[in-house]
């Protein structure tokens, strides 16, 4: 039997584009049956005991920068520590990664995600601006129709619920892996990820 994964994220995540093509590869090797959950940080923050960036004490804003260059050579994935858009909000972004997900399956959703992460942390694009969007879609080879489809109550009502889930799941941080029922937070976990799936 396949085992399930739901990935939760936000998608302007750092950690969940580093360990994002990680994580598609650990999947996919384990044949893993991948629910793609995009979910709003801002409203699990307050339930969990999180604080935006800009709201931490200055010690854990300046280890986080560390952590993520010692990352980015490890993994040897291009990151900008400052990138020029961030904070950025990304509920479009979250909304059009599900109605991806919706019309064309996990696949290209995953895709999709990834793009957004490195349009944020690798490209300097602003994933806010509808015409970045658009673009990536393009870039993806999904249809521009997607963005529109994206604005539905359907789409929303999704993100919605998979926020909530996460809620209920006591997720406190992006990306989160739930394997089967266990949860694991964070991409310098997907060692234990991936031994589960073998388990």
């Amino acid at each position: 039997m396949a085992h399930q994964i739901d990935y939760l994220f936000a998608p302007q995540s750092p950690w969940a584009y580093l360990g994002h093509a990680r994580f598609v590869q650990i999947a996919a090797a384990a044949s893993a049956r991948v629910r793609v959950m995009p979910i709003d940080l801002g409203r699990v923050f307050p339930v969990s005991g999180g604080l935006p960036l800009a709201k931490r004490p200055a010690q854990r804003q300046a280890y986080r920068l560390v952590e993520l260059e010692r990352f980015s050579r490890f993994l040897q994935l291009p990151l900008n520590l400052h990138p020029k858009y961030f904070p950025v909000a990304s509920d479009d972004a979250a909304r059009l990664i599900i109605a991806a997900e919706q019309a064309d399956g996990v696949t290209p959703a995953l895709r999709l995600a990834g793009a957004v992460f490195a349009a944020v942390w690798a490209q300097e694009r602003d994933i806010a601006d509808a015409g970045v969007l658009a673009a990536l879609l393009a870039e993806c080879e999904l249809a521009p129709g997607l963005l529109e489809q994206s604005r539905t109550p359907g789409v929303q009502a999704h993100y919605d619920a998979y926020t909530q889930h996460a809620i209920q799941c006591q997720v406190f941080g992006s990306p989160t892996y739930v394997v089967d029922g266990e949860m694991f937070w964070g991409q310098d976990r997907l060692d234990f990820v991936e031994r589960k799936l073998q388990s």
